[in-house]
Order: C-alpha cells, then structure tokens, then sequence
C-alpha cells in the first residue's frame, strides 16, 4: 500500500508539472503573439517616421501607373465646368431624367448654402501629409490596425460603424465618405465627402442642412444631417481612367482611395477585398449568404489595381499582408 501511494503521489506530481508545463507554454505563446503584433506595428510606423516625404507616391512610380492626374480636381466647386457629355455619363448611372440644365440649377442654389471652394489643405513642402484609407472589408475584424490608422494625419472612412471596433479601426476619422442612403451625424472635427450620384443627392444636401429632407429611396434616408461639408465629383475620372470602364461605377471604397492619393503625400490601405473565402463582407456584419458579392462595383478589378500600387511602392499596406 505504501508503495502504491508512492506511485500515485508521483504520478500526480508530474501530471502536475506537465500541466503547470503547458500553462506557461500557453502564457508565452500568446504573449508572443501580442508581442509581435506591437512590434510589427512599431517597426511599420518607424518605417513610416524615417521615409522621405512623397517616396510612396514618386513620380517614377505614378509615371509608371498613366494614371493618376493632378489636374483633375477631385472637390465640386462654385466654378467646376462640368461639360454635358460628363454629364451625360453621370446621368447615366441612376438613370437620371432631368436635364443639363435641371442640374445647373440644383448646382447653384447648393453653393448658396457651401463655400464655393473646397477647404481640404494643401500638402506644404517641408511636411509630409500621411493618410490611411479605411475600407469595410471582413478583413479589419480583429486586426488590431486602431493605432496605426490613428497615427496617420488624415483618416478617410466609409460611413461604416466605429463604435465598438476601436481596436481595429481606431478613434479618427478627418473624412468620411457617404451618399445620402449611408449617411450619419458627424462631429465638427470630421468632414462630410458625399459621392453624388443623381441629382436628388444634390437636392439632398441642400434640404438635409436646411428645412429637412423628406423623400424615398431603397433605404430609409436621413431627415437632417450635422456635419461640416465637402463634395466630390471626379467619378468619371475614377470609372475611365483607373478602371478602364469596367462595372458601371466605382465603389466610394474605391474612389476614396484615388481622392488620397490625389490630396496626399504617403497613403496606406486599410480594409479592403473579399474575406478569406473569397466573400465581399462587412467587419460589421454577419454574412448570411455564402455568394456575397460586390454588385455594381468591379471589385476584383479595384482589388486587382490596390495590389498593383503597392507591388510599385505606390501605397502602404500593413506588414501582416492583411488589408
């Protein structure tokens, strides 16, 4: 019996110290795990400190793409010419029935009400302007990118939730990207960039700052909206230049990138493309249906061409190959 118990009492003793074993072996991997991540994050930001201003966005690289042209000015102003075969195009998309002269009018009486030029900020020469781009792609859940998007001067956002997903997406945003059908309030801090596209978008604008919207769309369409304001209409620029007219328009992920690239020196790239099986889905939401896909928008053709721009140094990714 002696023995026996001195058998048993030996056998729980190294159960014992295998478990204690594996415990810490637990504890140390994902401390390492942890770990890494910051120090990924730290490198990529002290990658980011030491470059030369404008080295991702270098004239050999652009030349090199035939694309990107500074002469195309991305904002709306009191004194864009648009031209009636532009309009045409943009008409085009929604199916727009009224006329040139219809949205002429609508463009006036909206910079009644706006500063006739865009207030963005120009890059100075003795600073270099960076900028994330914050997609809505599954791919942002759990990436812990919040203090590296935060990091960057301008934060430009799709109008996606923030609440609650601090950690991946982080607390900034300077622009947000929206259309009447996806807006929502916005503080003073952070600037209102609508993509229109039909003229009720503009008819929106006016109202929803003013007496109050009322109309139908496929979404219920806020009232009122805060928010300090500024438009873009470069989509043709964006659907014939850069994607060669394929889909029948860009996504706003789409052309929020371009309009960074247009307004900034150094931009990275957050939340893009389809998940790991392949599925066009939402950080924010539950995929329901397996064939989720991406409409309208081309965007293995977009994904295609935000690969091609950081293969040449164009933009920045995340250094965990994530986007």
């Amino acid at each position: 019996v002696s023995i026996q118990g001195m058998v048993n009492d030996k056998t729980i003793f190294i159960f014992h110290c295998i478990a204690t074993f594996l415990l810490v072996l637990l504890l140390a991997l994902t401390a390492a795990v942890f770990l890494k991540s910051d120090l990924t994050d730290w490198l990529w930001l002290q990658d980011q400190n030491s470059c030369a201003c404008g080295k991702r966005l270098s004239k050999d690289n652009l030349r090199a793409l035939h694309r990107l042209n500074h002469s195309v000015e991305p904002f709306l102003t009191v004194n864009t010419n648009l031209s009636e075969e532009a309009f045409r195009w943009w008409k085009h998309m929604q199916h727009e029935q009224r006329d040139f002269s219809y949205y002429k009018s609508t463009v006036h009486k909206l910079f009644e009400l706006l500063p006739p030029v865009a207030d963005h900020g120009e890059p100075s020469s003795d600073s270099c302007r960076t900028c994330a781009v914050v997609g809505n792609s599954a791919n942002l859940k759990g990436s812990r990118y919040g203090s590296l998007i935060d990091y960057q001067d301008v934060v430009i956002m799709n109008a996606a939730p923030t609440k609650n997903y601090e950690s991946d997406l982080g607390t900034k945003t300077t622009h947000r990207v929206m259309y009447p059908e996806s807006t929502v309030d916005l503080d003073n801090s952070t600037l209102l960039v609508l993509f229109p596209f039909k003229i009720n978008d503009l008819q929106w604008v006016i109202k929803a700052i003013t007496t109050g919207f009322y109309g139908r769309s496929y979404v219920p369409i806020k009232f009122k909206i805060k928010a300090n304001k500024d438009l873009v209409s470069f989509m043709r620029y964006v659907h014939e230049i850069w994607l060669k007219k394929k889909g029948d328009y860009p996504s706003t992920g789409f052309m929020a990138l371009i309009l960074a690239l247009q307004i900034c020196d150094e931009v990275s790239v957050f939340g893009y493309g389809a998940d790991d099986d392949g599925n066009w889905s939402h950080y924010f939401e539950t995929l329901k249906s397996k064939n989720f896909k991406t409409g309208p928008h081309p965007g293995k053709h977009e994904y295609a061409i935000i690969d091609e721009l950081a293969q040449n140094k164009t933009i920045r990714l995340p250094c965990t190959g994530r986007i």
